[in-house]
């Protein structure tokens, strides 16, 4: 029987928990009290609308960022489908840093996107060692029952 709880494995689930906590939150906060439409229109359309951006493009990330944060977030905290919920929020984190340089080329990054990164990056790169996700509940209960038969 393998051990579950090690040092990798408390320290994989921090950062996977901790990530996950802060986009959920983020992504609830815009869903449920601000609104998709009005973070969109407050954050994306109205600030960036005398930018090269098209207008129909600064809807959709505007719209679609809260429910990706939200959703994202969630699998993330349980551990859950966590390879392609990283890719969504790698994508948000890669979608708010070039709106940042396109409004201000020399946005100070260390307070809001960097702290995620290296969360994201430390929690994809010991996937492997996250034995107290759910994915890796659900390959060990599929193993023992493909042992088992």
């Amino acid at each position: 029987m393998m051990t579950i709880i090690t040092p990798k494995s408390w320290a994989a689930f921090v950062a996977r928990v901790i990530l996950g906590l802060i986009f959920f939150a983020a992504g609830f906060w815009k869903v449920f009290s601000l609104g998709a439409i009005e973070h969109a229109r407050e954050l994306f359309v109205v600030p960036y609308a005398v930018s090269f951006l098209p207008g129909w493009l600064l809807w959709v990330a505007g719209t679609s960022i809260p429910f990706v944060e939200l959703m994202c977030g969630g699998l993330m905290v349980i551990g859950w489908k966590r390879f392609p919920a990283a890719f969504g929020l790698g994508g948000v984190l890669v979608i708010v840093t070039f709106g940042h340089l396109v409004a201000d080329p020399l946005y100070a990054f260390n307070t809001h996107v960097i702290p995620r990164v290296v969360l994201l990056v430390l929690a994809m790169a010991m996937f492997q060692e996250d034995g107290l996700s759910l994915d890796a509940w659900l390959t060990r209960r599929r193993d023992a029952a493909s042992a088992a038969s």
